[in-house]
């Protein structure tokens, strides 16, 4: 108790844990949201990781911080503190900062699948080709009434869910992409099919819509994944569930710039914290291997069970 009142008891690190109530950041990014210098920004950060406030979470070179849930005591007062500071004086400022830093993330997104988008499926095939797992997808997928994709991207995985659902719901950020899909729709002369401009964290999705979600490789690119469960748990209704694929962690750091990941894939433990605290409950995780070329994916299927987490606040 008395170490995590010794790292409270700093205006600057109570901000730090303000902001990383909202997501999980870098130390440039959080340098740049405190409006600080990054030698100040790291000690305070390494007091408050020593203190188990916070954890680290790497991928490649990128070190990701986040509030690590394992200090009982800080999660006990941890709505008090929260309430307290974001009546602080540079709480508003800092709000602003950190909307910037992921309106960056997401204009950096949508500008690459703008500039790739009629390219991306042989993007994808040469640059990091995975597994054979869309069957495994597909199949994982319960027939219903109205299914959702989200990042639906040019489209390749319509069909096979039109023929789980009555309808389906395809998101994507995207306008050149979903011409892309729209494309694909005619020549296959598939109906039943809408497709809808919007982002991950923002569905344009009524809520508790639609009773299955799907994510084929989609959320590697997403700024805050756990907003984005949030949002899914929002548009599913009661009982209804997601199927996630992606990639397994991996640390193929030229990714990034190649093709605009925000992450270097998934574990289990990762996915499965951001789906409780969403409102699901993990009901398959596996790892799908292919040649010794691909990469392996991580397919998971969750199931909603009760109302969820309330997402952050922007």
């Amino acid at each position: 108790m008395l170490s995590t009142f010794k790292a409270l008891a700093d205006p600057t690190r109570l901000r730090l844990l303000a902001v990383l109530a909202r997501g999980e950041f870098t130390v440039q990014e959080l340098t740049s949201i405190v409006d600080m210098g990054q030698s100040r920004v790291s000690r305070h950060l390494k007091i408050l990781t020593e203190a188990g406030l916070l954890s680290v979470k790497r991928q490649g070179t990128w070190a990701y911080y986040r509030l690590a849930g394992s200090n009982h005591f800080f999660t006990e007062i941890q709505p008090m503190v929260e309430s307290r500071l974001n009546q602080d004086s540079l709480a508003t400022s800092d709000r602003e900062r950190l909307l910037a830093v992921l309106e960056n993330r997401r204009c950096k997104s949508l500008d690459f699948f703008e500039r790739h988008a009629r390219q991306w499926d042989q993007l994808v095939r040469d640059s990091l080709p995975t597994a054979a797992y869309q069957e495994l997808l597909l199949a994982s997928v319960p027939d219903l009434q109205i299914a959702l994709e989200v990042g639906v991207g040019t489209g390749n995985l319509l069909e096979g869910l039109r023929h789980r659902a009555e309808s389906v719901v395809g998101v994507d950020h995207s306008p050149v992409m979903l011409e892309q899909a729209r494309q694909r729709i005619m020549l296959s002369g598939l109906n039943g099919i809408e497709l809808r401009l919007g982002e991950m964290r923002h569905l344009p999705v009524s809520d508790n819509e639609v009773q299955w979600a799907v994510l084929n490789m989609v959320l590697h690119h997403a700024a805050l994944p756990q907003q984005v469960f949030c949002e899914l748990a929002r548009v599913v209704s009661p009982g209804g569930g997601i199927t996630l694929a992606d990639l397994h962690r991996h640390e193929h750091e030229w990714v990034r710039d190649a093709m605009a990941d925000q992450w270097l894939g998934f574990e289990r433990a990762e996915l499965e914290g951001w789906l409780l605290a969403a409102g699901f409950e993990l009901t398959s995780f596996q790892i799908v291997s292919g040649e010794t070329s691909e990469h392996d994916v991580v397919l998971v299927s969750a199931v909603k069970k009760h109302p969820s987490a309330h997402a952050a606040q922007f």
